[in-house]
């Protein structure tokens, strides 16, 4: 009990630690801080997946960062992190050397991030739907229904 009250101090910390460029530049803060968000990433906390995630995804360095950072994103997501399915949904549209596009995924994660309220993912899905994709018909009425989703969130 008292190591997962340590660790989600230490969380915080690190994070608020991010306010400051000097430090996040410092090998040996960078990589405190890293070690960090792991280990609360690894005790299951779904905003910490999603952060270390999207962390490891833009700025981790070598493919097993980009993989790793993948694989959070898809426990953040399917524990209804909204903006982990919406990254996902993008990385499947794009698809990369290992996978071709996607859009049947993308739809899917999409789907996931309007459920948890998500406005961008669901203009996108509606736009998807609208006009069709790698693995994906158009289907106006699933367009119509995601775009009237987006006016509900408001975008």
């Amino acid at each position: 009990m008292l190591w997962k009250l340590r660790a989600r101090l230490g969380y915080q910390v690190a994070r608020w630690l991010m306010r400051f460029p000097k430090l996040v530049g410092q090998p040996r803060a960078w990589q405190w801080m890293q070690s960090q968000y792991g280990r609360m990433a690894a005790l299951g906390d779904r905003s910490a997946q999603s952060f270390y995630g999207h962390l490891l995804l833009h700025r981790g360095k070598g493919f097993g960062a980009r993989e790793e950072g993948i694989r959070l994103l898809r426990l953040a997501a399917t524990a209804g992190d909204g903006k982990s399915a919406y990254q996902l949904g993008v990385l499947s549209l794009d698809g990369d050397t290992r996978q071709a596009p996607d859009a049947a995924e993308a739809a899917r994660w999409w789907g996931l991030a309007t459920a948890a309220g998500h406005p961008l993912a669901a203009r996108k899905l509606a736009d998807l739907y609208r006009n069709g994709g790698p693995g994906l018909e158009p289907d106006p009425a699933a367009a119509y229904r995601a775009a009237q989703r987006a006016a509900e969130l408001g975008l």
